[in-house]
């Protein structure tokens, strides 16, 4: 069988940016609230605390359908269940531009937490499906593009609808986006090689002998046993390290728009550009980042540097931001692609470590615990804010989380995994 780098790779332009756009929408009507919460907060008159819980009340919601969504994405169908949230999400979206009230918001973004809860394991299990371990961090850094691209395409939009308009408009209609992407979705995805027609007869049959030949021995048989590998020490640790990791990134994409108002002021789209400067930075760390880490064969280093140097260069720029501004917005820009440049590599974890049967559901686990970092690192800064009238505290804090999820990651062993790379 010829090497990987010898066939035709089409999937690389098919199931890669329609999967990348289809998670930068989910992840815009997820964030784009952040942009609005000092507009939102006086309308609803909501305190730091409760802008706060308002922000984060989504992922308690989001840590729901993990499990089911990485298990129904392996035994049933990704594109499917995928497909269903689209439809779902796009109405909570648009709901939220709708509420009377700050308990409304609080309730449509927990709803919306739960509609978006499957996609991010469900996509994860998708490329798994598609791209072999010795591809897999590129495809997992390519694919959470989404993640700053998202920041970058809707923040500077979001800030001229707000100057133009509302809130209430830049929510309702970051809504909609889920149903005009729907049909591209169930177009163009398939669940895997063996389904796509479009798939040469060469490249179907290589990918079906390599992911084979890649499967990890050892499923469990019963419910114990599956219990068990669920919870393994390693899969514990991933856990802690994500919820850091999540902590410190949606700590500071929540917070950081309020932060460089309050600094620079100027107009929403003014803020809009500084907010997505980070996020350019920070999708051209991903994919060096994951493209090192394969080249390299290596996820430990990979994820516990980046994180780590993050936690660092955030806590520099706590310390500069009252004498040297400019600079501490050029270590805000850094820590932010530090914080992103682990996720290609950290996801190519699991599904080395994990059995087949496993590898989707307990990323799913991993994914939704550790996203409850999304509640209490943007619940953090907010309470610290009120506290201290001041967000240097509460960076602190995220800068000391990212510092401790770079050192844990070292504690998860490969092991004998690491001689599978293909």
């Amino acid at each position: 069988m010829p090497e990987d780098g010898q066939i035709p790779s089409r999937r690389w332009v098919q199931i890669i940016p329609v999967a990348l756009l289809m998670y930068t929408i989910a992840f815009v009507n997820r964030t784009n609230i952040s942009l609005a919460l000092p507009a939102i907060s006086h309308n609803l008159r909501m305190n730091p605390k409760e802008a706060g819980e308002v922000a984060g009340i989504f992922f308690w919601g989001y840590l729901l359908l993990q499990f089911p969504g990485g298990y129904l994405a392996e035994r049933w169908s990704a594109k499917r269940f995928v497909a269903i949230l689209l439809v779902a999400w796009g109405l909570c979206a648009a709901g939220c531009g709708l509420v009377r009230n700050w308990h409304e918001l609080w309730a449509m973004r927990l709803f919306l937490g739960l509609a978006e809860g499957g996609v991010y394991p469900a996509t994860l299990v998708l490329l798994s499906h598609w791209f072999p371990r010795s591809e897999r961090a590129r495809a997992n850094g390519l694919w959470n593009l989404c993640l700053p691209l998202a920041v970058v395409a809707s923040a500077p939009l979001s800030g001229w609808i707000l100057d133009r308009w509302n809130w209430r408009v830049m929510l309702v209609a970051s809504g909609v986006l889920p149903f005009l992407w729907l049909p591209l979705w169930l177009i163009f995805i398939d669940d895997r090689p063996t389904c796509a027609r479009w798939l040469s007869a060469r490249e179907r049959q290589y990918l079906q002998d390599t992911l084979d030949r890649e499967r990890v021995p050892d499923e469990p048989r019963d419910l114990r046993s599956y219990l068990r590998a669920m919870l393994c020490p390693q899969v514990l640790v991933l856990m802690a390290t994500y919820f850091l990791l999540v902590s410190g990134n949606l700590g500071m994409l929540f917070w950081l728009p309020s932060a460089l108002e309050k600094s620079v002021g100027g107009s929403n789209f003014f803020v809009g550009l500084l907010f997505a400067v980070p996020f350019i930075v920070a999708g051209v760390s991903m994919v060096l980042n994951s493209l090192h880490s394969d080249r390299a064969r290596e996820r430990h280093a990979h994820v516990g540097i980046a994180l780590g140097g993050s936690g660092i260069l955030l806590f520099a720029a706590v310390q500069l931001s009252g004498r040297i501004p400019l600079l501490a917005y050029v270590f805000v820009c850094l820590a932010v692609a530090g914080v992103y440049a682990p996720l290609g590599p950290f996801w190519a974890i699991p599904s080395e470590l994990l059995p087949k049967k496993i590898a989707g559901p307990a990323m799913g686990l991993i994914n939704g615990v550790g996203n409850l970092g999304g509640y209490f690192g943007p619940l953090v800064v907010g309470y610290l804010d009120k506290l201290t009238g001041g967000f240097g505290l509460g960076f602190t804090v995220l800068a000391a989380g990212m510092l401790a999820g770079g050192a844990l990651v070292f504690l998860v062993d490969l092991g004998n995994r690491r001689s599978e790379f293909a």
